[in-house]
């Protein structure tokens, strides 16, 4: 099968912790490599944002082509909506000359470029949102940045597609509350490479006591600040996060949070590593005590699995897909969101007891080895394709190339 991944700002080829470079990258990446490993042919199309990229980069088993769409530099994925006439553009040129068996866009730009593209070529659109505005506009209110027409588009673009892959169940009930059709959904999570992230192989150096690791972009709704008052309540232990620029100095997410862990007094237990390499992130992952994950929100959240695969234990908040993916008691404990004593308290019981977190860690572990390999997650996704069509499409197509 011939299939084009639409990733208008997420490259799977980029550095991860930055702006706009996390989750949905290490999603495309790792379902374009595992499809490609089924014997499909995989193009990912992303925006170009370097001058120095080629057009066509082979990467693990598939390819990625770079659109000229605005400026070849950074540009917040708020502002790239202005460019997406010309992305859209380029993929109906380029469907034309090659045409696929079926399309899948992730986000909800990457949704309208290809629902717009795939008409001139009659070809399926598969979309996979992995956020969207209805829950970002309630959760940020007037901090939202996205722009205005985000919603309506998200809506055209599920009405257009001709299937959506929802990467969480609380995600299901959203695009119904939206008034999508149920029958177009199908629940497909994301996936963690269990190549790399493994209990096996050492952890990273750590100091006496307890430790906290958590990971993610540097931005409010991801709920670093929450942790760290909950450090307060937890003596000898400390706090890692990973995530964000190089310049950790030069961050003024990071200076935000360092300052407020000086104002709660815990400033001499808490550490920003800057942006941490997928080669080094296993490492850290295994140094810790528990992997916390504490968003206000989250679509679905890959560091939970990386952790379990790793198996440690996680303490995450009962949001989104952070719900489906950790059993409370089983392989983690939820807590709510922003709330940092409830965040302690879980959190003291765990590093109090390493019997329950040896446990809660191996549970963690098979529930990665039984539902979350890229290898599932392929064949699963592979299915909703066949679905939509793209089967019929190969099949005829190779019944014409018979006859010749």
């Amino acid at each position: 099968m011939k299939i084009a991944m639409v990733s208008e700002h997420a490259n799977p080829l980029a550095a991860l912790g930055e702006e706009d470079a996390g989750g949905q990258n290490v999603h495309v990446a790792g379902l374009a490599s595992a499809l490609a490993a089924r014997g499909h042919r995989v193009t990912v199309f992303a925006r170009r944002d370097d001058p120095d990229v080629p057009e066509l980069v082979h990467a693990k088993g598939y390819d990625v082509v770079h659109v000229p769409a605005g400026p070849a530099a950074p540009v917040p994925k708020d502002d790239l909506l202005p460019h997406m006439n010309d992305f859209t553009r380029f993929l109906a040129r380029h469907w034309r000359d090659d045409t696929p068996d079926v399309v899948h866009s992730h986000f909800w730009m990457s949704g309208m470029a290809s629902v717009l593209a795939a008409r001139t070529v009659e070809v399926p659109v598969v979309h996979t949102y992995h956020a969207l505005g209805t829950v970002k506009r309630r959760h940020q209110g007037s901090a939202d940045t996205s722009p205005a027409k985000r919603i309506g588009i998200e809506r055209m673009v599920g009405k257009q597609a001709d299937a959506i892959v929802a990467t969480c169940t609380d995600e299901v009930f959203e695009l119904v509350r939206m008034g999508l059709s149920r029958q177009k959904v199908t629940v497909v999570p994301s996936g963690v490479d269990t190549q790399r992230f493994s209990p096996d192989g050492r952890g990273a150096p750590k100091s006496t006591g307890h430790r906290i690791v958590s990971v993610g972009r540097l931005v409010p709704r991801k709920g670093f600040a929450e942790v760290i008052s909950a450090l307060r309540l937890l003596p000898d232990t400390e706090l890692v996060i990973a995530g964000g620029g190089a310049d950790v100095e030069g961050d003024p997410q990071a200076r935000a949070l360092l300052e407020h862990a000086g104002s709660v007094g815990v400033r001499d237990r808490v550490r920003l590593t800057g942006r941490v390499s997928r080669r080094s992130m296993p490492a850290l992952l295994r140094s810790a005590d528990v992997v916390v994950c504490a968003p206000w929100y989250e679509p679905f959240g890959i560091v939970p699995l990386e952790a379990m695969a790793c198996s440690v234990p996680v303490v995450a908040t009962a949001v989104g897909g952070l719900v489906d993916t950790v059993v409370d008691g089983v392989t983690g404990l939820l807590v709510p969101p922003r709330d940092p004593v409830a965040l302690a308290k879980a959190l003291r019981s765990l590093l109090a007891d390493p019997t329950q977190r040896q446990a809660l860690g191996l549970a963690g572990y098979d529930r990665v080895q039984a539902r979350y390999l890229w290898e599932h997650v392929a064949q699963a996704t592979e299915e909703v394709y066949l679905r939509v069509g793209a089967g019929a499409a190969v099949e005829a197509a190779d019944m014409v190339e018979v006859a010749r």
